[in-house]
Formats: structure tokens, C-alpha cells, sequence
């Protein structure tokens, strides 16, 4: 583990995404090594068809996720907004006259009475508010079942848009409510934190987790589009900013190496809120997922691989009790255990595994457990066996295996050298003494 608890390093100069690289990476195409998807390439680009109507005068970025039946959507990504571009592009995407706005009560004081009055802006659309209390903790049934009563009581129908404003709990919640009220209805969302915006929003994975596991009770439901304002992140508290970078730096390890190293030369941007840096690291995140949602919507196999460290995680944040750890947190430790149990295996060198450690730590995310941890090997085992990459009773996870920008989903490892991960993560832990 001498990777993980060595301080980083000297920098060298770190400069903003230049046009060079930009322009570099329409040619992209490094392909990872997992087993069903060899000719997947990163990232995409292209939209297949005009997503709406409206002229943007805003420097916006369109990324689209291309999917099947003609169910393709746009991500905006963009800045400097006037209400009006916003609102015009937003309700292009609601097709009836209803729309619920679901957000939460710490991001409702902040941005809820904008996004209303932008909404509303032209009288054709009735927009009701929902209010949820915020937090992991609250991502229940019971919390969920808000939602529909809101629905019910303000009798909306079919034609409704659900609009999730809010970071991954809000989005995962009304997505996982726009699927299952009256059997589906059209839903939109509106990111306001890093992990939404380049993870969690896109993709269409919804849900609430349970007492036992981790969004165990969810659904597969595409939104309309993904409207992401980045200056929204102004009020992003800096340990909710550092826990969505450890999502950004997945991408770079499990299929785009390029990414990766400009992140290695770009993070102290990226942590000091560089506008440049925060939306070319977003924009190649949601690129990077959206051709991996593209080749395989439903986590049948390559997409998968968009959990690195995430069996790890899931299980920390499960054994710790929700909410004592931002899922990002989680995340970025299960991402430093997936590394350390590659190395231990001989699939990556270590210093591979160094400079994926070393890249969490520079991004101010954490990457061992703290000795007030309940964690121990029994704890990690009996979520993990739970974990939803389970099939026919075996545990799958994904790993890195061979040069970076390549890894594996897989159930063919060592046990013990997941074992001995484990129990060195956890020797200092409360809960293993």
C-alpha cells in the first residue's frame, strides 16, 4: 500500500484544456480491454439528429446519448444563461402542459424560485414544486412515495414531466418516481453537483437504496434531456466538488488514458473551480458515458465497467450507514482497493497503481478508511455478496488489466487477493479490532 498513503508528488505547470488537446480528442479512439465490448471507443461526439428548436446564444456544449427507437437525448452543458435560453431550452423537452419540480431543501433556497419562474416564463406550462429532504439517508421508499403522492394529489396525468433539480440522490429519486407513476411519464434532469452532472444524471439508472443494499430497488428510465448549468456549482460545498472528481478520474482509468493524464496536469484547476477545466473535465465525462450507454443501456456487460470501485464502495457506504459518507467518498476508497487488488494480482504494475492513488489524492478525495471505521472483512463480504453485479451466486468486479485506460468486469480473480485488500484497508478500523 506504499501508493496509497505517499504524499503527491511535485506538480509540474499545469495548464487549461488547450485547443490542441480538444481538437486531439475527436480523434480519440483508445479502445478498452474488456471482454464483450473490444471495439468500444471513447469518446462520442456526434448527434444524430436536432434535439430541439430554440437558437442558443450561450457557448453551449450539446453532447447526445444516441439510443435506440429514437428514444437519443441531449446533455446541454453550458454557463452564463440568461432565464430566458434557459427556459426556452428546458420546456422544448416537456411534452404536455404539467410539470412537477422536485428538488431538495438544502438546493430549494438556492435555486428553486429561478428555475420556477424560468419554467413558468410564457404561461403555456403549469409547474408545481416539490420539496424532499435532503441527503443518502432520505433516499428511500418512504421518501419516494412523496413524490406520488404529490402526483396524485395535484391529479396529474400521463402527460406530466417529472424535473429533478438537484445532485444524484434528487435525480435518482424522481427518475426512479417518473417511471413507476401511472406506469411511466416523461422526466428531465437538472444537476447541480459534479457527481450528477458527469455520472448520475446520464444514462437513465434509478432508484433508492434499502436497509440491505446500496439502489437495490430501482429502474432503467431515460430522461428527456440533461440541462447542466456549471455556474450552478458556485455553491457546491468543496467536499461535494472533490467527491465528484473521483468519478471524473474513473473514466480516465477504465477507458480514456488521455483524459487521464490531462487530469494528472489539470487538477489543481479543476480544484480551484477553473471554469475552463470544470467543463472540459465534464464534458469529456459525459461523453465518455455516453457511448457506453449507447453500446449497452442496460449494464448487460460493458457498461458495468462504469462501477469501478463501486462493489467497494457500495459496501463501505452500506456498513457505514448512510449519509456518513458522500457516495464520491465511498467511491474514490473502493476505486484505491480495486488498484491495490489489481496490483496484488500482477494485472497493472504498481506504478500504475501509484499514480491512480496519487491522482485521487491531488483531487482531495480520500483513499484509506478512517480508524473510527465500523468496517471489518465480514461486513465488505456480506454486502458485496448483495452487490447487483452478482450473477449465479458469484461476485464480479471490475479491474484494471494491462496499460491505463484498460480494465476488465469480470468473476474470474483472486479471492484471496480480494480478501487480503480487504483486510488491509481495514486493519486499523475500529470494526475488525
Amino acid at each position: 500500500m506504499k501508493w496509497i498513503i505517499s504524499a503527491v508528488a511535485s506538480c509540474a505547470l499545469l495548464t487549461g484544456p488547450s485547443n490542441a488537446f480538444v481538437s486531439q480528442a475527436a480523434k480519440f479512439s483508445s479502445i478498452h480491454q474488456c471482454s464483450e465490448m473490444n471495439n468500444l471507443k471513447s469518446p462520442a461526439f456526434v448527434s444524430k439528429r436536432e434535439m430541439s428548436t430554440f437558437i442558443s446564444e450561450t457557448d453551449l456544449d450539446t453532447v447526445t446519448v444516441d439510443l435506440s427507437d429514437g428514444r437519443d437525448y441531449p446533455i446541454y452543458i453550458g454557463a452564463d444563461f440568461d432565464d430566458k435560453e434557459a427556459g426556452e431550452t428546458i420546456r422544448s423537452h416537456i411534452k404536455g402542459n404539467r410539470a412537477l419540480l422536485i428538488t431538495n431543501d438544502r438546493i430549494a433556497p438556492m435555486h428553486l424560485e429561478k428555475y420556477e419562474k424560468l419554467l413558468k416564463e410564457g404561461g403555456d406550462i403549469q409547474i408545481d414544486t416539490l420539496v424532499l429532504p435532503d441527503g443518502e439517508e432520505n433516499k428511500t421508499l418512504e421518501t419516494l412515495t412523496l413524490i406520488l403522492d404529490k402526483s396524485l394529489e395535484l391529479a396529474l396525468d400521463r402527460k406530466v414531466t417529472f424535473i429533478a433539480l438537484g445532485g444524484g440522490v434528487i435525480g435518482d429519486m424522481v427518475g426512479f418516481a417518473s417511471a413507476i407513476y401511472q406506469r411511466g411519464v416523461n422526466f428531465i434532469q437538472i444537476p447541480t453537483t459534479v457527481m450528477a452532472m458527469v455520472d448520475s444524471s446520464v444514462g437513465g439508472k434509478t432508484g433508492v437504496n434499502h436497509p440491505l443494499g446500496k439502489n437495490m430497488i430501482g429502474s432503467f428510465h431515460q430522461p428527456e434531456c440533461v440541462f447542466i448549468d456549471t455556474n450552478t456549482l458556485s455553491t457546491l460545498p468543496d467536499r461535494e466538488l472533490y467527491s465528484g472528481v473521483a468519478e471524473i478520474i474513473k473514466y480516465g482509468l477504465i477507458r480514456d488514458a488521455e483524459f487521464f493524464e490531462w487530469l494528472e496536469e489539470n487538477m489543481d484547476k479543476i480544484n480551484e473551480r477553473d471554469p475552463a477545466a470544470l467543463r472540459y473535465a465534464i464534458k469529456r465525462s459525459c461523453e465518455n458515458k455516453a457511448e457506453v450507454v449507447k453500446a449497452d443501456e442496460k449494464e448487460a456487460g460493458v457498461r458495468a465497467t462504469l462501477n469501478l470501485g463501486h462493489t467497494f464502495g457500495h459496501a463501505i457506504e452500506n456498513g457505514s450507514g448512510y449519509g456518513a459518507w458522500l457516495h464520491g467518498e465511498a467511491v474514490s476508497i473502493g476505486t484505491a482497493m480495486a488498484v491495490t487488488m489489481s496490483a496484488k494480482m500482477g494485472w497493472i504494475d504498481e506504478t500504475l497503481a501509484k499514480r491512480a492513488c496519487d491522482l485521487l489524492i491531488k483531487a482531495k478525495c480520500p483513499v484509506e478508511l478512517p480508524v473510527d471505521s465500523p468496517m471489518n472483512r465480514d461486513i465488505f463480504l456480506k454486502a458485496m455478496s448483495i452487490d447487483k453485479k452478482v450473477a449465479n451466486g458469484k461476485l464480479r468486479l471490475i479491474l484494471l488489466n494491462g496499460e491505463l485506460g484498460s480494465c476488465v468486469f469480470t468473476g474470474d480473480f483472486d479471492e484471496e487477493a480480494m480478501k487480503e485488500t480487504i483486510d488491509e484497508f481495514v486493519a486499523e478500523c475500529n470494526g475488525a479490532q
